[in-house]
């Protein structure tokens, strides 16, 4: 806590072998300003280990959120879409909008933090690059996590725009399935996600994989719209991979689409239960206390129901 009251993240790095990350994420979040990008207040060098300064973000992480819901407040498929639609929409921003393309080189579920409202935050940018305009990949040394990892950049060292998109389509995964990008299936063996759900969607049993909650609650068209952007993301080949901007373009038109239809829903939902409340009414003699409401006086169906929704 700050001395006016303010909570605030403190993240402490190992002067040994991490001097260079400090540097770098100091830098990186410098040049960044964005809603769904954590944001980085300050620093302090006057420690013996220096320290990065953050707004503090309460929920956890994504990974947490996810794997171990909580009843109380669980995943639902508004919320994945959303989370989803934020993320790209930080990448975008990275890859394309910022002064300087920002390659961000870890993205997975547990660098993706959840405020109060449960809006998503990309954060860790100690491995995140700042690259020219004109360059098209950068050449490092693998780094990673396993999972998430772009096997071309895995096999060439080159590291892409395209290779946060796998990233990222692997968190897509992991939001459509609820599954971890790596698990265990027994006698010491090991699932990859990204494998199986590709898979799947090849197989076409894509709905032997969903979670079921979001088959119970996610539209069928929306679920297959999103798992095929997600199978696009996981491409092997990197240049048939969308970019950010089009994934981003993607989800918010799905997005669009499911708040749409929520909207009509309600809007159904209400109807219904305001005919049912009239029906009942209506065996009630004029000496009650309800109000007769008198079809000739009121010129829309809508306006009958706003009086009665008042009353």
């Amino acid at each position: 806590m700050l001395v006016d009251g303010k909570i605030v993240a403190v993240k402490k790095f190992k002067v040994e072998g991490k001097v260079e990350e400090f540097i770098n994420e100091f830098v990186v979040l410098s040049q960044i300003n964005n809603r769904n990008v954590v944001k980085l207040l300050g620093c302090c060098l006057e420690t013996e280990i220096p320290l990065l300064v953050y707004e503090f973000i309460p929920n956890g992480n994504l990974f947490e959120y996810l794997h171990d819901q909580n009843d109380d407040i669980p995943m639902t498929w508004d919320m994945r879409l959303r989370i989803a639609t934020e993320i790209a929409g930080a990448l975008f921003y990275l890859h394309s909008i910022a002064s300087q393309p920002i390659y961000h080189r870890d993205v997975k579920s547990t660098n993706i933090l959840l405020d109060e409202k449960y809006r998503a935050k990309l954060a860790d940018f100690g491995t995140s690059r700042i690259i020219s305009i004109e360059a098209t990949h950068l050449t490092t040394v693998v780094q990673g996590t396993f999972g998430y990892l772009d096997p071309e950049y895995f096999h060439t060292s080159q590291f892409t725009a395209k290779s946060d998109v796998y990233s990222f389509g692997v968190v897509l995964a992991e939001l459509l399935t609820g599954k971890k990008p790596i698990s265990s299936v027994g006698s010491g063996e090991f699932q990859n996600l990204a494998s199986y759900f590709v898979q799947c969607i090849e197989d076409n049993i894509l709905f032997d994989i969903v979670d079921e909650r979001v088959t119970k609650e996610g539209e069928k068209e929306h679920i297959i719209a999103v798992a095929n952007l997600a199978y696009r993301c996981l491409e092997l080949n990197g240049r048939k991979r969308p970019t950010m901007k089009e994934v981003t373009l993607e989800l918010e038109g799905i997005r669009g689409l499911n708040k749409k239809l929520n909207v009509q829903q309600n809007h159904e939902e209400i109807e219904l239960a305001g005919i049912e409340d009239y029906q009942h009414w209506d065996g009630f003699s004029a000496t009650n206390s309800f109000p007769i409401v008198d079809s000739q006086t009121y010129s829309t169906d809508s306006e009958v129901m706003h009086i009665i929704a008042l009353k």
